[in-house]
Parts: C-alpha cells; structure tokens; sequence
C-alpha cells in the first residue's frame, strides 16, 4: 500500500475497508513508514505499509478488485512512479509464482525497494505462529529470502534516516517514536488513586494541573477517571463518564493544548468512544480488550492509536497467588501481549495504531517488575519471533510512584518516589521504552534528554 496525495493515513483505512469488503480477511498489518519518492523523486513523501490476509479470489480477481479500489479512492493512470492517491500491489500471493501480462508475483521490484521490503518483512514471524511462514521467507528471487534481501540493503540501519521512518498516526501527524523519548503526564481524577487521588477531581484543579503538566514539557496527557490499583471499586462506565467528561471537555478548550495531545485511560468501549468524540487522541486499556472486549472493535472504528497493556485478570484479582506465577516473565510477556496484538489486528485495528505497555505492578511482584524494566530489549526480541512487525511497535512504560520503588527506596509515601522514577524510566529507555508515563514530568523530561543523549552515543 502507497499513497502520497491527500490524507494519506484516511485512505489507507478506506482501502482497508474496502478491501474487507471485497472479500479479503485482513490478518496481519505491517508498521507504517514515511518514506521519500522513488523513481521520480520531485514529489510530496510516501506513506507506505502492507497487509497480509486470506481470500478466496484468485490472484488475477484480487488484482482485479484492487483496481477497482485504487479508481473508487481516485487514481487516474497519471505519470509511472508519480504521484497517487493509492497505490496497491499484490507482492506475494501464497507459493504462487506468476507471470503473465498483467501480474508478476513475487512483485518484480521487491529486491530494490525498502518502502516494500520493510513492511513486507513485518509480515513475517520466525516461528511458525501463523503457520505458513517458511514460504514467505524463501519466496524472492535471491538465496536466504526476504530477510537476505532486506540487510543485503540495509535493514534496521535505514530505519530512521529521512528515507524511511516508521510512524505513529496519531491527531493530524505522524510521530517518529524513536526520535526521542515523548513523555506521557498523568492526571487522575479518581478519589482513591494511589499517588494523588482525589486531588483533581474538580474541573478547575484538573485544569491547573494540565496546564502544570504541559509547562513542564509533557508531550501528552493521559486523563484517568477510573482507579485501577489493586481491589479498587470498578466503576460503571456511566459514573466513569460523569467523572471525566466535564474534565476533558475543559481540558481541550485551554489554549495551552495546541500541538499536544490527550489520552484517555480506560476499559470500557463506551468511555472510549465519549471521549474521542471529545477530542481525545489515544485510547490507554491496562486490559488490552479483556474487561470490554467490545473496545476493540470500537477504537478500531475510531481510528485512533490503541494502548494494551499486560495484565492478568482485573484490579481485583491481578495480584492473585495464581497470577503472580512466571516461569521466564519476559517471555510470557511477550506471549501474551502478542495474543492481546492479535485480537487487536483481527478487530480490525491495524499494526501501525498500537502501543504496547508491559504493565509494571499489574499482575507482578516488586522483584518481578525489576526484571522487566532491564527486559524490555528481551521482550521486544521475544515478540519478534511471533511477529518481526510486533516488535517494532512503541512500548510505554509506567513505572511512575509504584510500591516497588518505595520498597526500594524505603519511600512510603508515593510523592516521595521521583527521584527513584526517574531511575527506572532511565533505565527502561535505555532498554527499550518509547514513552513513560510519569506524575513529575518536569523530571520524566529530563530523564529522557539524558537517556536520548546516551543512546546517541551507543548508536
């Protein structure tokens, strides 16, 4: 999938559809990259990405209906390799090997494309978790396959130069998460939160503390009326909505909002859909769709990006004898996070829309939740034997006034654990972290220059 004309992030999602609706079973979504002209090279940069599905149409009907899709969304013939609205290829169509007037399958031009073979290659998996792998691999014309190809050109070492960058659509842009660090304030409106409850539960105090976080650097705000620590009361979703919506309705208004962006943390499909209806960027699910699995399908139709986190069980039972048991916790984490991804994908929820959190003090003990703040590189190289794709998405990381520190620190009081946050958002950047999630932005933004800057140096 191609397109460098008009809203380019909205096409793809209308193409997808339309494409579901042509009788394609999208089961897989690569990330999505920003990537510079080929060929002709005087024109606007390229939105790349692919899909992987299953379709009882024949190779020639496929292309057949992509065409139709391609003129529904607004391509003219135009100039080759010029500018387009959509642009869709069969690369690969299960063993076949095809060549005829009209298609040449594998795509002729896979061996000298990144735009291709990047999202091409976050099909893949290195095990046989989807079964058919071991073709996908071999299917090219030179010796080792796609991956051959992919570092025979570069590989992971391109990523991140001005011709080719994954990206996350969120508002009207596209983040380049490995940039740097982007910082997450939090800002609970719950009377019983952990750290801060009921210190923000009115609409002006709500508002000064937004207004607190953003001076100091917050990238995004991530708004909260539901606590979620352990054996808190779950609230339904029309008190959960009674709680936020006066709050968010505020909060988007102040002028200081411009150029940032709101999260809303919650579980249940109806406060999600409230809430982007709101101006709500991010939807934050610490169930990953398992309290609400109709949140899937929900923030799939609003088309904005999806946080899932790890946790077993609720609030109520996370911290059960049963699901604090790992054998390796970072590859069961890994495991079951990606299972969380699946059902994401398959509700249609595409690759380039999620954010992955590993959950620190959901379902983990003090000593557990050190393992995986220093696990993250492991984790991601984990979820990359299931889905190479998986692994190259954002993961947050919220270790932000959590038991754990104080245990560590001898800190009972929640405030007095931001010193000890700033050591483990450090530490998870270093291993990994793309955002953290933290209640003292102004030093969650320091940490991540610092830790930024250090990663320069290791590159």
């Amino acid at each position: 999938m191609g397109s460098n004309v008009g809203d380019r992030v909205s096409t793809f999602d209308r193409a997808l559809q339309l494409m579901k609706n042509s009788g394609v079973n999208i089961t897989k979504h690569a990330c999505l990259y920003e990537t510079a002209p080929a060929y002709v090279t005087d024109q606007p940069r390229f939105l790349n990405s692919a899909v992987r599905g299953t379709t009882r149409l024949g190779p020639h009907e496929l292309l057949k209906k992509l065409k139709e899709i391609e003129k529904n969304i607004g391509r003219t013939d135009g100039i080759r390799y010029g500018p387009r609205p959509i642009d869709l290829d069969i690369l690969l169509y299960g063993n076949c090997q095809i060549d005829s007037d009209t298609l040449i399958v594998p795509h002729e031009r896979i061996h000298e494309r990144p735009f291709v073979l990047a999202p091409l290659v976050d099909l893949l998996g290195t095990s046989a978790a989807d079964g058919i792998e071991t073709s996908w691999h071999s299917l090219s014309k030179c010796s080792g396959g796609l991956f051959e190809l992919w570092h025979k050109i570069g590989g992971e070492s391109l990523i991140g130069t001005e011709g080719i960058k994954r990206v996350l659509p969120i508002g009207n842009r596209l983040l380049d998460w490995c940039e740097r660090t982007l910082v997450m304030g939090v800002l609970n409106l719950t009377p019983d939160s952990f750290s801060d409850g009921g210190k923000f539960q009115q609409v002006e105090a709500a508002i000064s503390q937004a207004k607190l976080l953003i001076s100091d650097g917050a990238d995004i705000i991530d708004i909260g009326a539901q606590s979620t620590r352990p054996f808190a009361k779950r609230l339904s979703p029309t008190e959960e909505l009674e709680r936020l919506v006066p709050v968010l309705d505020a909060i988007a208004k102040i002028p200081e909002m411009e150029g940032k962006l709101i999260s809303v943390d919650t579980f249940y499909a109806e406060v999600a859909m409230e809430a982007v209806k709101r101006g709500t960027h991010m939807i934050n699910d610490v169930s990953g769709g398992q309290l609400d699995p109709t949140i899937l399908e929900v923030v799939a139709e609003l088309g904005v990006p999806y946080v899932t986190m790890h946790m077993r069980g609720d609030p109520s039972t996370m911290q059960s004898e049963q699901n604090l048991q790992y054998g390796d916790i970072c590859k069961e984490i890994a495991s079951e996070l990606y299972a969380r991804v699946r059902e994401a994908e398959l509700s249609g929820i595409p690759l380039w829309r999620i954010v992955l959190d590993p959950g620190i003090g959901f379902s983990k003990k003090s000593e557990q939740n050190h393992e995986v703040i220093m696990g993250l590189d492991f984790i991601r190289r984990e979820m990359g034997n299931l889905s190479i794709g998986a692994s190259h998405v954002p993961i947050l990381l919220g270790p932000s006034r959590k038991r754990f520190l104080g245990e560590i620190c001898n800190r009972s009081n929640p405030v007095d654990r931001d010193v000890a946050t700033v050591a483990a958002v450090t530490a998870g950047i270093l291993n990994g972290a793309n955002i953290i999630r933290v209640h003292n932005v102004g030093y969650g933004v320091d940490a991540a220059k610092v830790s930024d800057a250090l990663l320069k140096v290791r590159r």
